[in-house]
């Protein structure tokens, strides 16, 4: 199989930047090239001759099942989908209509999967966004991925969608990508030999390590463990933007610049997914794998998962929709649930998973149904529903460093592990074995396997990388170093409060130590917790209130809070920002750890002074005591929670109530203009239709005649440049020739021919026998039209009115498809000849 393989995409526009990126490429490059270009259908493409004159590759036309060869361009057929396995190129009729084509991301998704970080990608001129999703593809496999510098392009929209979705490594003009190409492949080299000697012991001076350093210093996450191509082809898009030349300059600059540091830990950070990415997995894992795990009677009915790089959460969200899709199909009643843990160590991309918003184009990835179920539209894209969002927990964390969640049955960490050194992946196995329960399910993307841990996971699909585990291990390594994670201390996510002034040093006398046994004994159990819930404060015992929730380490008051306590405190917290006033919640039931209930009053209060708290809200928790004193202190105690039940039931009452004469206010004046509007939602959404298809068939119209055009002018210019070697070799060789068509009317002659017949440019498709001539042959024509007729040739030497003598020949014009079109009249200069001729004849008659 060859070394690697480079992708061309180009649509309108793409033929001229297709020739400068070949005329720069070395003939030994080693490396083979396909090109893909929108095509009309129904017209021949000029596509292979014309790049076969810029470049001494071998340029060829792709046929079904052609080897791929290094040094060599396959161009793609018209009306076809061309696709790369096992070292093959394939053809297929496309499957889409005509506008609705993506041959590009068809072709980097089969190199993508066929030759993974070896692949590369190029995406030039174009409209619309084809090659995006291939794009991606390759990086997320750990290929090089290549767009066209967008203000150079005649149509910026393929390469600027790609630049907009954050996957391209190298962005530059047609004639610089193959020197940058090359150039990342040499260093990607380099990088593999380093790999190779990364056991020897090196001096810790490199600007590579230093730039690690920095990035540690800052950010706490260790990058050295990483695949040092795929980060020299990261710092290279920043130092580009800095035009820096050198890693050692860059790391001078990220030491005056920290701020630079927090744009390259951003740049790193690979985030490149979609929903339902590579089908075959997602439906193995719904139609068997799911249904396996609710099948085992004998676990606990909730299940737990783990997305390992969940990136913006697509990966998350595409579980939680197939788990809901097999529970359906299990009988009713059933206790089954799910809890989706998804981590990633971008703190923006947990942002946007936790949004669970996203564009419409993933429409192109997510079913009708699926869209219509789990989503909601919205103007500009699609929100996830509360449902399906609500089984997910998103959390930053580094899978390195921090603590792994346990008691798995599912961890999905798919094209996670090629960014890492194969000793960063030894580590992680064994920690995915020790996170799953007996039995857990490990998924790995399509370039990923276990490595050498075959005894600890058992491959239930090789090809879709699905793992299972076992307990029969051996290795000692297996077991989890508990003291590799930092304490609890160091990731918690506790947020100091600084005090308003300078503390100062408390006196050591008797108020002040009463002061404190009264504050830690008596004072109400209090928590205080910022804007997003995140506990910043706790006073007194707060644990019949609170509990830490199981896996990482998470601070969040929502998390922590009891269930019989979390509802109501939760919209009392929503309120408290509004009112100035304490909100008391009354005779609230919460289940003690040990057993048995406990009333509680709850008071929830925004904090406005002093300063530092201002914004935060404090929650402060009062035991209601209970008699439990004979039958008495029974029935108080159930008279006390029955009054707590009417208190709890008549406000949710009153809530009801009042949504309820809301909605009726608004339901009236809804009601007949829903109807309205659905009826003419129905017609605008068909007609909608129709202008979608019409214009995406226009679209693609416009491309495949710009891609026409574009050959067309091509040849043009070849006829023009033709047109005028000719011109110049019949001037050059000073001979008068006439060029007739089929009427005999004039239509090209030579300089000299205008020295024996009065002609000029002016008298082109004149008839000859208008045109003044000194030749004594008045039967010119005759002869002419004697030619025509019978294709035979006529020659003979005729007299002029000034003494010259000429040679005249006449034969018939015939053009390169072998059609007779006119006749051509050639006048060769004999008068010298006939001189001596005369001469001679004189002296042999004296």
């Amino acid at each position: 199989m060859l070394t690697r393989v480079c992708g061309i995409g180009a649509s309108a526009g793409g033929l001229a930047p297709l020739e400068e990126f070949f005329s720069r490429i070395p003939l030994r490059s080693k490396m083979a090239y396909v090109v893909v270009q929108h095509l009309d259908p129904n017209h021949k493409a000029l596509l292979t001759e014309l790049l076969q004159r810029v470049t001494a590759m071998v340029v060829q036309e792709v046929t079904e099942g052609m080897a791929i060869e290094p040094d060599c361009v396959y161009v793609i057929p018209p009306n076809t989908e061309l696709t790369v396995a096992d070292g093959l190129l394939h053809l297929a009729e496309p499957m889409e209509p005509r506008g609705l084509r993506l041959p590009i991301n068809v072709l980097f998704s089969s190199l993508a999967s066929a030759y993974g970080e070896r692949a590369i990608g190029v995406v030039l001129s174009g409209m619309g966004s084809d090659g995006t999703l291939g794009l991606q593809t390759i990086k997320t496999v750990g290929g090089l991925t290549a767009v066209q510098q967008p203000d150079g392009a005649q149509y910026d929209a393929m390469p600027q969608s790609a630049i907009t979705a954050d996957c391209v490594d190298i962005i530059a003009h047609p004639e610089d990508l193959p020197d940058r190409i090359m150039a990342c492949l040499s260093e990607t080299s380099d990088a593999g030999t380093h790999d190779e000697q990364s056991d020897v012991s090196e001096p810790d001076t490199t600007p590579l390590q230093r730039i690690f350093r920095l990035l540690q210093g800052r950010t706490r996450h260790d990058f050295s463990l990483y695949k040092p191509s795929t980060l020299h082809r990261r710092m290279e898009r920043r130092m580009a933007i800095h035009e820096i030349a050198t890693l050692a300059l860059y790391a001078d600059f990220l030491q005056s610049n920290p701020q630079e540091i927090d744009l390259l830990f951003k740049e790193v950070l690979i985030g490149v997914t979609h929903f339902f990415r590579d089908t075959a997995v997602w439906e193995h894992l719904a139609n068997t794998i799911l249904p396996d795990l609710l099948a085992k009677q004998h676990r606990e009915p909730n299940l737990r998962a783990w997305v390992v790089g969940c990136s913006t959460g697509e990966e998350a969200y595409s579980l939680a929709m197939i788990f809901t899709e097999a529970l359906d199909k299990l009988p009713r009643p059933h206790a089954f649930s799910l809890q989706i843990f998804a981590s990633d160590l971008s703190p923006d991309a947990i942002a946007t998973a936790r949004r669970g918003f996203y564009p419409a184009t993933i429409s192109g990835s997510v079913s009708a149904d699926r869209l219509g179920r789990f989503f909601t539209a919205q103007s500009d894209g699609y929100q996830i529903n509360g449902d399906i969002r609500d089984r997910v927990l998103f959390a930053q964390q580094n899978v390195v460093l921090d603590p792994p969640f346990t008691r798995l049955d599912l961890i999905s960490c798919r094209n996670l592990l090629i960014y890492f050194d194969q000793r960063l992946q030894r580590k992680l196995i064994p920690l995915f074995h020790y996170s799953l329960r007996p039995g857990g399910v490990l998924l790995l993307g399509s370039s990923e396997t276990v490595g050498r841990y075959t005894q600890i996971f058992t491959p239930l699909q090789s090809k879709l990388r699905v793992y299972q585990r076992q307990e029969d291990a051996q290795d000692g390594d297996l077991r989890m170093p508990v003291k590799s994670f930092p304490p609890l201390s160091a990731i918690a996510k506790e947020l100091p409060v600084s005090p308003s002034h300078p503390p100062s040093e408390t006196p050591n006398n008797l108020q002040s130590a009463a002061d404190q046994v009264l504050l830690q004994v008596y004072a109400p159990a209090a928590v205080v917790v910022n804007d997003d819930g995140d506990v910043v404060y706790i006073s007194g015992r707060t644990g019949k209130y609170l509990e830490p929730a199981a896996g990482k380490a998470n601070w969040n008051f929502h998390a922590m809070v009891r269930e019989g306590l979390r509802t109501s405190i939760a919209s009392a917290l929503r309120q408290a920002s509004k009112k100035s006033e304490p909100l008391l919640l009354q005779g609230l039931q919460v289940q003690l750890p040990g057993g048995g209930m406990q009333s509680v009053d709850v008071t929830v209060q925004a904090l406005k002074e002093p300063s530092t708290l201002q914004g935060m809200k404090i929650i402060v928790f009062r035991d209601i005591a209970a008699n439990v004193s004979g039958s008495t202190g029974k029935g108080q105690s159930k008279t006390a929670t029955q009054r707590a039940h009417a208190a709890e039931l008549q406000q949710c009452k009153d809530e009801i109530q009042s949504l309820h004469e809301e909605n009726r206010a608004s339901r009236e004046e809804l009601q007949s203009a829903n109807e309205e509007l659905q009826s003419t939602n129905e017609e605008l959404q068909s007609t909608n239709e129709e202008l979608t298809t019409s214009k995406e068939e226009m679209q693609s119209m416009n491309e495949e005649l710009q891609t026409v055009n574009a050959e067309m002018q091509t040849k043009l210019d070849d006829l023009a440049l033709a047109q005028s070697d000719m011109k110049n070799l019949l001037n050059s060789i000073e001979i008068a020739i006439l060029f007739l068509d089929q009427n005999l009317n004039l239509r090209r002659f030579t300089d000299r021919a205008s020295k024996i017949i009065s002609i000029r440019e002016s008298d082109i498709g004149r008839p000859l026998s208008d045109l003044t001539t000194t030749l004594l042959y008045p039967e010119l024509k005759e002869d002419a039209q004697n030619t025509l007729k019978t294709l035979a040739f006529s020659e003979k030497q005729i007299a002029t009115t000034d003494g010259r003598w000429f040679t005249v020949r006449i034969m018939p014009y015939c053009r390169l498809d072998n059609v007779i079109d006119g006749v051509v009249i050639t006048l060769l200069d004999i008068t010298d000849t006939k001189a001596l001729e005369n001469a001679l004849r004189s002296d042999s008659k004296a």
